[in-house]
């Protein structure tokens, strides 16, 4: 497959791209495996972007200093929450649907999901609150396939805390408890099982090695 060609010949000019997103909990290795995906992607001719929630944009990314930044640990659920989904309109409508309309395939780490998972398992917001305001920021776009990176909570933030450096707290997230962490790791495990069609659940604890082969086998086939 040529740059000018996507997926069944079509020009990629006139074919709409492929939208995969990363899922999974803290130190799951989700940057690391986009990143060798989207390399592996363009070496066969993909045209890929590779975005992060929250994040992506200059809203967005203002934003993210709110929600990860330590000193925001007064933050309320519900404010939290509607602070993800205002980053996730804005990145939808800048960067993501303008992507796919031009066919490329976009990467991005963690979207709606994970607010099911974290704000909602994990805080214990409302699922279906969540679920009609994840549909009113997307505008009702949705992953075509959806990566998830499963490791045990415990290891995933010993690896995240270790890569933060610092004093190793890690960030507000990263700081919420293995409590919650777990509640987390539930969450993804019931997204994961509802919709096993679009939901492709890998393993995270192997190498890096291990962990992208899978990745990609299984991407190549969404593709």
């Amino acid at each position: 497959m040529n740059a000018q060609e996507s997926w069944e010949g079509i020009p990629a000019s006139r074919a709409r791209g492929r939208f995969i997103t990363f899922e999974g909990g803290e130190g799951c290795g989700k940057s690391t495996q986009i990143r060798l995906l989207a390399a592996a992607l363009e070496e066969r001719g993909y045209s890929v972007v590779q975005l992060r929630e929250p994040g992506g944009t200059a809203v967005g990314e203002r934003i993210r200093e709110v929600l990860l930044a330590r000193d925001s640990d007064g933050l309320d659920p519900l404010a939290e929450l509607l602070l993800y989904e205002a980053a996730r309109a804005q990145i939808v409508s800048e960067l993501i649907r303008p992507a796919l309309e031009q066919g490329r395939v976009v990467l991005c780490d963690r979207f709606a999901d994970s607010t099911l998972a974290y704000q909602g398992y994990g805080r214990g917001l409302d699922i279906e609150l969540i679920r009609r305001l994840n549909s009113a920021a997307t505008a009702g776009l949705a992953p075509d396939a959806t990566v998830m990176l499963f490791i045990d909570p415990e290891e995933g933030l010993h690896r995240a805390k270790g890569a933060t450096g610092g004093d190793g707290a890690g960030d507000r997230i990263e700081a919420a408890g293995l409590a919650f962490h777990r509640r987390v790791a539930e969450g993804f495990s019931r997204i994961a099982m509802e919709e096993p069609e679009r939901v492709i659940a890998v393993g995270a604890s192997g190498t890096v090695e291990e962990v992208h082969r899978a990745v990609l086998a299984r991407v190549l086939d969404v593709l």
